[in-house]
């Protein structure tokens, strides 16, 4: 083969080269060489100036048995004998010749011998070159003589120029896939990263169970508020330091953004020792870090789940670590929780019930009861509160545990608010239009959001005025922790709602006690009695102080009392002796639909006999 076509050979087989496949490309390439310019061995090096090293990326003939970690595989330009040390910023072509012999060079020679069974008479290096900088070497070895014409030089320059290229572009690509595959900010993985290694781990027939923690700072952004996100994002560097430092090697850790991290160690681990691992990478997390003058620390919660190769996808494993460190959260944080079966249940009920309450809400799914508010003395029905249903097509009648958390978690609160306020205001309206319930109150619940969103006072004025109803018949009762959480805009707002002329009541008083200091100022005609203290009133006497000191205060202040939660006789004797005479709970009546309360209502009272009463 002439040497221009030997040239085109090269080339063409190079330039089909990526890096994934440049090492095998270039060996088969050094296996042309050697035939063709008559040589022994050939040889191409890679430089790594940042280390001052020369790396072996192929050669041939192989070396048979080449022992690990292989000698020739990393040479150090320090410590390199002249052979290796000539490469590191040579730029023309660089020849040794076996006569004479250097001394220096003798004990190379044997090694190599040793390596490869080969004795170094001659040798020639050609180097790679990226403008100024010798990026690497073409090597050739030849038992005795090797005279080199000068059309075979040139034919070395250029295929040396080739395989630069090649270096060049395999360089390249290293640089893009780790940029595509690691965090820019703490060089970790990323999550496509992650993805990869797990759909490869959890293929069928791969050792298992696999592995994975999910880590998340708790309130990082307190850090960000206090020094700026430049300090945030030191500490979430110092903490992925910390992460390789105590994982191994072959652990992937993964940043998938913010401040969360997923750990799957490399070997299998059943869920005792995934948890005992949590714990160490908690403990380490926790440890204080430097920025600037300040020590800070945060706390880790870790989410941890196993998959199963073959039977498990890598969405279903980050799925149930990604649920288990919520459950950690809504713990409080600073906590490690293992996924469960009862996760994943409690997952898909708030995910069903996140997905289709926008819709509920404007397709009537929901419904109102209305549990009614009893003169214990009397048995008169003084008010109803309308409470919220939701009539699930597949889960049944939902109450509203189970979806008003949800509704202030994604921004609807306000949206349900202002349904249960019009349904209930128009059902008040069709009551009085049958002539029942007249003289009764319509207690409507307001939630946070409501109290402080702009235009409510408005709202509620314009929804009483639609149903033709007197404000007075109307009581909106807000949460007691809701008083002090803004306490001037809820004074502004009760204030717009008294001139309306709602009445105003306080739910659930006696479980913050912070509100005494404001109630002589706020416009409030009732207080209701937690039921927390009503349930076992009549055996805890703890319980009955508290609810007497309730009872003094509503005096003092001349505001109406109800006691919640009577679900016994006991309860609602004791609750009567002690001067509350107004409660509602299941002894006189569960909340019950608008026709049951219309018939409730024609009855006009509910049976107050309490000797043998049971709740109904």
């Amino acid at each position: 083969m002439s040497l221009e076509n030997l040239v085109t050979s090269v080339a063409t087989k190079l330039m089909a080269a990526t890096s994934a496949t440049s090492a095998q490309v270039s060996q088969e390439v050094l296996a042309e060489l050697v035939t063709s310019f008559g040589v022994d061995v050939s040889f191409l090096r890679y430089n790594d100036h940042s280390i001052r090293a020369t790396k072996l990326i192929a050669e041939w003939p192989p070396r048979p048995d080449v022992p690990d970690p292989d000698p020739l595989g990393v040479v150090f330009f320090a410590d390199a004998d002249p052979i290796f040390a000539a490469a590191e910023h040579a730029k023309e072509p660089v020849f040794f010749s076996p006569e004479p012999a250097p001394d220096d060079a003798e004990d190379y020679q044997r090694r190599v011998q040793q390596a490869s069974g080969v004795t170094l008479p001659s040798m020639a290096s050609v180097p790679l070159l990226s403008g100024d900088v010798t990026t690497g070497a073409l090597g050739f070895i030849k038992i005795g003589i090797k005279d080199w014409s000068p059309e075979e030089l040139n034919a070395l320059k250029a295929i040396a120029s080739l395989f630069a290229q090649v270096q060049a572009r395999v360089i390249a690509e290293d640089q893009l896939r780790y940029l595509a595959e690691h965090d820019d900010l703490t060089g970790l993985c990323n999550r496509r990263a992650l993805l990869a290694h797990l759909d490869a781990r959890l293929r069928n027939g791969r050792p298992g169970p696999v592995a994975a923690l999910f880590l998340d700072l708790d309130r990082l952004k307190a850090i960000n508020d206090y020094l700026g996100h430049q300090a945030g994002d030191w500490f979430i560097r110092a903490c992925a330091d910390r992460l390789r430092e105590e994982t191994g090697d072959a652990d992937v850790i993964a940043r998938l953004g913010g401040d969360e991290f997923v750990v799957v160690p490399a070997q299998p681990m059943t869920a005792a020792a995934a948890e005992q691992l949590a714990d160490q990478l908690q403990s380490l997390l926790r440890e204080r870090v430097s920025i600037g003058s300040e020590m800070l620390t945060r706390t880790v919660s870790v989410g941890v789940a196993l998959g199963i190769p073959g039977r498990d996808t890598t969405s279903d494993l980050l799925r149930r670590a990604d649920q288990a460190v919520l459950n950690a959260k809504n713990a409080g944080g600073n906590k490690i929780a293992v996924f469960t079966e009862d996760m994943s249940l409690r997952s898909d009920f708030r995910n069903d019930i996140e997905l289709h309450l926008q819709e509920v809400i404007e397709t009537g799914e929901l419904i109102l009861h209305y549990q009614p508010e009893v003169d214990m003395r009397t048995g008169e029905i003084l008010a109803v509160e309308a409470l919220v249903r939701w009539q699930h097509p597949t889960r049944g009648l939902l109450y509203p545990d189970s979806f008003i958390p949800v509704a202030e978690s994604i921004n609807l609160a306000g949206e349900l608010g202002r349904w249960v306020m019009r349904a209930a205001c128009a059902q008040l309206s069709r009551w009085h239009a049958q002539g029942i319930g007249v003289n009764a109150v319509m207690r409507i619940n307001v939630s946070p959001v409501q109290l402080v969103t702009d235009g409510f006072v408005e709202s509620v004025a314009d929804t009483i005025a639609e149903f033709g109803l007197d404000g007075k018949s109307v009581c909106l009762e807000i949460t007691e922790s809701v008083v002090v959480q803004d306490i001037e805009t809820t004074r502004i707002t009760l204030a717009g709602l008294k001139r309306v002329g709602v009445q105003i009541a306080i739910d659930d008083f006696g479980t913050g006690y912070s509100v005494l200091t404001h109630l002589k100022s706020l416009p409030v005609d009732t207080l209701k009695i937690d039921k927390s203290f009503v349930l076992d009133l009549g055996t805890n006497p703890e319980d009955l102080a508290i609810v007497r000191a309730i009872i003094a205060l509503s005096d003092a202040f001349n505001l109406e009392l109800v006691a919640e939660g009577v679900e016994s006789p006991t309860a609602a004797m004791t609750l009567l002796q002690h001067g509350c005479h107004r409660a509602q709970g299941y002894l006189l009546s569960r909340p019950i639909s608008a026709d049951a309360m219309a018939e409730l209502f024609a009855k006009m009272v509910v049976p107050v006999d309490f000797s043998a009463r049971k709740p109904s």
